[in-house]
């Protein structure tokens, strides 16, 4: 699954700083997201699918480590971001 440049863009124009800011981390957590729920829904369907389910293992490593990052750097900006992708119940 891939997504358009324009898809990506809108993206980290929503929740980053600006459409080219790829290196923020509330943008790169929502480009995780978006590629942890498309990876939870083929694992749903295909559920011996173990290189998959590695993958999906390994991004939310990486999303938990960022939203650890802005926990001590800035706790309105996780706040926000977690609100927004609606990460926690």
């Amino acid at each position: 699954m891939y997504l358009s440049k324009e898809a990506k863009e809108e993206m980290f124009a929503k929740h980053g700083k600006g459409k080219t800011d790829t290196g923020s981390a509330e943008g790169q957590i929502a480009l995780f997201t978006q590629r942890i729920n498309h990876l939870t829904e083929h694992l749903k369907k295909n559920r011996k699918d173990y290189n998959t389910e590695r993958s999906l293992v390994k991004l939310v490593g990486k999303r938990r480590a960022l939203l650890d990052y802005l926990t001590k750097k800035d706790i309105l900006r996780y706040r926000a971001i977690v609100k927004e992708l609606g990460l926690r119940k």
